[in-house]
């Protein structure tokens, strides 16, 4: 279809980036004037792509649509109008002229909360559910016929932030997206909406959010979270305003010590305590606020009210001072409100109106991690710059982590107290001592996943309630996604952006993919000869295999985790599971969520220690019925003998080896070609990273330096800093190994085009390298590096025979790829090419429903996918029965 998005955000950006994905032809994007020389996120991305993009700042004038706007609108020709977040008067000429009509995402399960604070009206309301409604436009006050809604639980402490964040954000944009498609399908209903149950509130503003303390506890939550950070609940205080932030239901809280605060109007005095402010509401239940915020803008932990003043000033280095500099403007901006105007046609999240600005505040204080909260507590520049230079300073960043083991849904020490060092690969130095897991720990780690299976509540628990369990894990992973990003930074090495889309936000959509095949494994019926006079029925079912063991690798930690562990869960199964030695913090802080899950204990395991001593035992272990290994050929190769001789457990592999190379021809893409330099991506520690490119010989001086260019715009250094490209490598001894690699590829004649030594500076930081004039028989040609070095060799003009030859001839096959305009050779090369995955025209590319798995001597067995799940199809009892 046609489409012409109206909106702006982040949020508005993402459909447009889906709708695109979906093959529609976005005509026109209609958003907001640039603000202080920066374009709003839709417009920008849309400019980008070359998509028409109209920047009006009103589209009505005096009562009346302005007809120069409505004619520079029809003459994109749009099908149909999608409007998220639209914050502007959209005049019924526009809304009207499609064909297929004009469609608004609304953050509430219309009748109720019509208008503008809709999240807000919910929480203030106390209702369980909240929801959001993708309705027709009409020239109500969203009223319009309903297209499509959905709804999440709403928790006990949730607020705007987190129920944007985990639901009407994502979801939202789903179902945006899906609402495009039922109308396409010509699917789409238009169900009138009722009146009963509507409500309209109108926008929450400051004047009307003063807290009427004659209420019981529940409603004082409501009402503060409601009105979290835009307007802010406020109250009179010792003669002056101070509006409440962070607000929990709490029982039986510690008040030892705690300064009595008067409040006028509130049934009690409140109390400062260590925890922060505890508030009591007219049936003499607690709560507690986290947060004050005084007139002048200054915010304070609520347990610092009776000390605020008294803190000393930070006196600023010069370095410091010029950052403080760089940082006025976007805190300044960061800190301004946007007027709101009341009109039909528009969608408003309350806090997430100046959200883009607060993040480009956090953004640009690199090496600190900041919260909004960081930035929204310290709203003056001379509050906010002290502060956040000394964190930058000093790299203060607080993470909670566990340091055990996990066995038996309890954290307990290894046998003998033995522990190791971690190491944080930015600067060398140990994070933290971490548990080091035994043979023993092993034996009552598996004896506790066995008992689980076959005698605890796992083993009985409804596959749709197991299901939820594993819903509910990855919600909580959603949660916590900065600290388990943050942790993985520190731990491996990844970058921090990597670190939260990829390494987090892949293993998220893991445990939720397969959180929905829970209800879904079926067997099936074999038709089999009749023995008459009986009449026969075999049926087949698919059962859990028991206990499973799985040894992940170090280049995704979390990741790695997450593509074994979900699908054993999901079939039913019990897992013990060890982390790679030098990345064992994102297991253990896995295993912390996971309790916090509810899943039962014995369910999860978590063993960090050695591959020789923990990995070994659980290749040997009889009562182990399935083990997945992630990591090299000849490790695995160790592991399958093991596997066999111990009890024939079944075995999954994927393994590493010099995979099938990436041939790039002279008709391809160029900018693709140059942009997709996979072996790159996570500083060369990817499995599937291209390490070896054939390129064909006219375009061979062409193609390196364009890739020499975009090499040298790599930023090397901290992975926590948002700006940095290229961190560190995992650890001392594969740093050391690339040094070598490359050391061999020189003496072999390879020419070094740039690269290839340690950065000069403290940490495990290694130079992107390539590598061309590359000989087949080469060690650097035959052997993985797993790091940042492309290795590029030559193929005749016009020859794929020969390139095929030369790629396949290797024993290993985990990926491949191929880039041409060519879609006859596409084919055939992707066809001929001996790997587990072939990329045509990306790379790169991975998908929780796609299988993936090696080829050849990179294993066998495929992570993902519905196929993925582990479980035994036992045909099943034969029934008789007579004539």
């Amino acid at each position: 279809m046609k489409i012409a998005v109206i909106g702006q955000s982040v949020f508005g950006l993402e459909v447009f980036k889906e709708l695109r994905k979906e093959g529609h032809q976005i005509v026109g994007v209609f958003t907001i004037p640039d603000k202080d020389g920066k374009a709003d996120p839709l417009g920008a991305e849309a400019e980008k792509d070359g998509v028409p993009v109209f920047k009006f700042p009103r589209w009505r004038l005096k009562g009346g649509a302005i007809p120069e706007v409505v004619e520079a609108y029809k003459a994109t020709g749009a099908e149909l109008n999608v409007l998220p977040f639209c914050s502007q008067f959209i005049p019924m000429e526009v809304i009207d002229h499609p064909a297929r009509g004009s469609i608004i995402y609304h953050p509430s399960l219309l009748p109720r909360h019509r208008g503008a604070s809709a999240i807000n009206w919910t929480l203030i309301h106390g209702d369980r559910k909240c929801g959001f409604t993708v309705f027709w436009a009409d020239d109500g006050l969203d009223t319009g016929p309903i297209l499509l809604q959905r709804e999440c639980d709403v928790e006990p402490d949730d607020t705007v932030n987190t129920l944007y964040n985990r639901f009407l954000f994502p979801e939202g944009v789903k179902g945006t997206v899906d609402a495009v498609r039922l109308i396409a399908e010509g699917k789409a209903p238009k169900i009138v909406q009722p009146e009963e149950g509507a409500t309209y509130e109108g926008i929450q503003k400051k004047d009307k959010a003063k807290i009427d303390w004659n209420q019981p506890s529940q409603a004082l939550h409501n009402w503060i979270r409601g009105n979290d950070k835009v307007p802010g609940a406020w109250a009179e205080i010792d003669g002056q305003k101070i509006t409440f932030y962070g607000s929990t239901l709490v029982d039986n809280i510690a008040t030892a010590g705690g300064q009595s605060l008067e409040i006028p109007g509130a049934s009690r005095p409140g109390l400062v305590t260590k925890a922060g402010l505890v508030l009591f509401g007219n049936d003499g239940k607690t709560l507690l606020v986290k947060n004050l915020q005084f007139e002048d803008g200054k915010m304070i932990a609520a347990a610092q009210y009776f000390s605020r003043g008294t803190g000393t000033s930070v006196e600023l280095t010069e370095n410091e001072k010029a950052f403080a500099d760089q940082m006025r403007v976007s805190k300044e901006r960061g800190m301004k409100c946007r007027v709101l105007s009341k009109c039909s046609h528009f969608i408003f999240f309350s806090l997430m109106a100046d959200e883009t600005l607060v993040e480009e505040v956090k953004l640009r204080a690199s090496g600190c991690q900041l919260q909004n909260e960081d930035v929204y507590m310290n709203p003056t520049f001379q509050d906010f710059v002290p502060d956040v230079c000394w964190r930058r300073t000093s790299t203060n960043m607080t993470v909670r982590l566990p340091h055990q083991l996990f066995v038996n849904g309890e954290f307990v020490d290894a046998e003998g107290g033995k522990t190791y060092k971690t190491i944080n690969p930015t600067d060398g130095m140990p994070i933290c001592d971490v548990s080091l897991a035994q043979v023993r720990d092993v034996d009552i780690a598996v004896a506790a996943a066995k008992d689980a299976f076959e005698e605890g509540e796992w083993g009985k628990m409804n596959p749709r309630d197991r299901g939820r369990l594993i819903y509910k894990l990855a919600d909580l992973m959603e949660e916590h996604q900065e600290e388990l990003a943050t942790i993985e930074s520190m731990d491996s090495g990844a970058v921090y952006t990597l670190a939260l889309k990829t390494h987090v936000g892949m293993s998220i959509q893991t445990f939720r993919y397969f959180a929905g095949w829970c209800d879904k494994i079926q067997g099936s019926t074999i038709p089999i000869n009749q023995a008459r006079p009986n009449r026969n029925l075999t049926f087949t079912r698919k059962e859990p295999i028991g206990v499973c063991a799985i040894v992940i690798p170090w280049n995704y930690p979390l990741m790695m985790l997450a593509w074994k562990t979900a699908a054993c869960l999901a079939a039913g199964n019990t897992v013990v599971l060890k982390p790679a030695q030098v990345t064992p913090l994102t297991a253990v802080k896995f295993a912390e969520l996971s309790a916090r899950a509810g899943f039962p204990k014995g369910v999860i395991n978590i063993l960090p220690g050695s591959g020789a001593l923990v990995g070994q035992r659980l290749a040997d272990h009889p009562d182990v019925r399935k083990l997945g290994f992630t990591g090299s050929t000849p490790v695995g190769k160790h592991i399958m003998k093991s596997c066999a001789v111990s009890n024939v457990k079944k075995v999954s592999l994927e393994l590493g080896g010099k995979s099938s190379a990436r041939s790039i021809f002279s008709d391809c893409d160029m900018e693709k070609a140059v942009g997709e330099c996979a072996v790159f991506f996570n500083k060369g520690e990817n499995c599937i990273a291209a390490g070896r490119l054939f390129v064909e010989e006219n375009i061979h001086d062409h193609y390196v330096q364009r890739v020499v260019d975009e090499v040298k715009k790599m930023k090397i250094g901290d992975p926590l800093d948002r700006s940095t490209d290229h961190g560190p490598q995992n650890h001392k001894a594969h740093l050391d190994k690339l040094v070598e690699f490359c050391q061999t590829g020189v003496q072999e004649g390879a020419t070094l085009v740039c690269g290839g030594k340690q950065v000069a500076r403290p940490g495990f930081f290694f130079e992107p390298t390539i590598f061309t004039d590359v000989q087949d028989h080469m060690f650097i040609a035959k052997e993985e590096s797993f790091g940042p070095i492309m290795i590029l060799s030559k193929f005749k003009s016009g020859d794929v025979e020969e390139v095929l030859r030369r790629a396949n001839a290797t024993e290993y096959g985990l990926a491949s790829g191929v880039f041409t305009r060519d879609i006859g050779k596409a084919l055939l090369v992707s066809e001929k090419l001996n790997a587990g995955t072939v990329f045509v025209n990306t790379y790169n590319k991975t998908d929780v429903a796609a299988p993936f798995g090696g080829f050849k001597q990179s294993g066998f067995g495929k992570d993902l996918g519905k196929r993925r799940c582990l479980w035994v199809e036992f045909p099943s009892h034969r029934f008789s029965r007579p004539g």
